[in-house]
């Protein structure tokens, strides 16, 4: 009997997770830093855009909220990535999930979009463009546990 390779692929948490955006300084970074504290020590993570960024200072203000940093990393393009090999490649944004698609056409990595708002075209106080920030970093964070912390945890077998 065949397996369905949908299950197969979407029931265990991957290996080796990427996550692209436009330019790795808001979206994939914040991703990446979130993942690292959810997931398992043993999980490979990283982040990088379609093309080169600046790091943003409201990133570092939101994710030391929640005591977390991105230490002295720096923005980084797909083409600067050491590693190529995922099972897995988190898009955030639509121009990073086309690159997905055509980087990836030839070979058996899953693709999946979590489409994410620009924090960066919110206008205000700093403490209104902060909550624009915080709601991008909260989402992250929901759509990690939900989307992969739950593929870790085997369901419970009935008794």
């Amino acid at each position: 009997m065949a397996t369905d390779p949908d299950l197969e692929t979407h029931g265990r948490l991957p290996g080796a997770i990427l996550f692209v955006c436009g330019m790795n300084a808001i979206r994939s970074p914040m991703a990446e830093a979130i993942a690292r504290t959810l997931l398992p020590a043993g999980t490979y993570l990283a982040s990088a855009g379609v093309r080169a960024g600046e790091r943003d200072p409201f990133v570092d203000a939101v994710l030391d909220e929640m005591g977390l940093t991105l230490g002295r990393r720096q923005p980084q393009t797909l083409d600067e990535l050491e590693d190529d090999y995922f099972d897995m490649v988190v898009t955030l944004a639509p121009e990073a999930h086309h690159a997905a698609l055509e980087l990836t056409r030839s070979s058996a990595v899953e693709v999946v979009y979590w489409p994410m708002p620009d924090p960066t075209v919110a206008t205000g106080t700093r403490e209104q463009i902060l909550g624009a920030y915080r709601e991008v970093r909260d989402r992250l964070k929901r759509l990690i546990e939900e989307r992969l912390l739950s593929r870790e945890r085997p369901s419970a077998a009935p008794l």
